[in-house]
């Protein structure tokens, strides 16, 4: 269990080279119609009938994010403003999930009326899960709690998984049908984008692994109990 953990944060730490790698990359080559990422995203809503969801241009790097509690894409300064393939690609894939929050993609709404109780989870979780292990000698209940909880959050990370993919898959296919890329560029769009997705297989499965090493411990206090 240990080695497994290992090998998932050495993969996580590859995965999250290898993607930031791919968009420097990608960053330095130019969009080929000369459109920022604010005016790939305007352009995508636009073809999909969405008119209440605002742009806006977020601190950071790689913090690119859609907002459904108030309907916004969140672009990182550098995809709002670059004229690059990287940027294309980042702004088709935030609005990706516009699109399906405006279709009412099931597993985008699942994650979604998830979040409340994550976010409560989230605050009391670790340090039941700390009393779990020192209490495990007299009692397994609060562990087993703990993992109850931990539970939901792997839940979580793999419901995020479609969700991710699903948005990719839409960013690629709205790019080529509005002639926003060129064949070459698209490849390139694909590759980091599909990177990109590696982050949350790791995410996943590392949460995964991680209760699953709960799970060990528990089972083991309870054979002793």
């Amino acid at each position: 269990m240990y080695l497994l953990i290992i090998l998932i944060m050495v993969a996580s730490t590859a995965v999250q080279w290898r993607l930031r790698s791919k968009f420097k990359e990608y960053g330095q080559v130019g969009l080929r119609a000369n459109l920022s990422g604010r005016e790939v995203a305007a352009k995508m809503l636009a073809d999909n009938g969405i008119y209440d969801v605002q742009i806006t241009s977020t601190d950071g790097n790689l913090t690119d994010h859609y907002d459904p509690t108030n309907k916004t894409v969140n672009l990182s300064a550098d995809v709002y403003n670059e004229r690059s393939v990287a940027a294309a690609a980042v702004a088709a894939h935030e609005c990706g999930h516009a699109v399906q929050h405006a279709q009412a993609y099931s597993f985008l709404k699942f994650r979604s009326a998830m979040v409340p109780a994550l976010s409560a989870v989230s605050r009391v979780m670790p340090f039941i899960l700390l009393a779990g292990i020192f209490m495990i000698r007299t009692s397994i209940i609060p562990l087993g709690i703990g993992i109850g909880l931990f539970a939901l959050t792997t839940l979580f990370s793999f419901i995020t998984l479609p969700v991710e993919f699903d948005a990719s898959r839409r960013a690629l296919a709205w790019m080529d049908s509005s002639g926003v890329v060129t064949t070459q560029e698209h490849a390139g769009a694909k590759d980091a984008l599909w990177w990109a997705a590696m982050t949350y297989v790791v995410a996943a499965l590392s949460s995964l692994a991680t209760l699953l090493y709960y799970v060990s411990i528990f089972l083991s206090g309870s054979r002793r109990n």
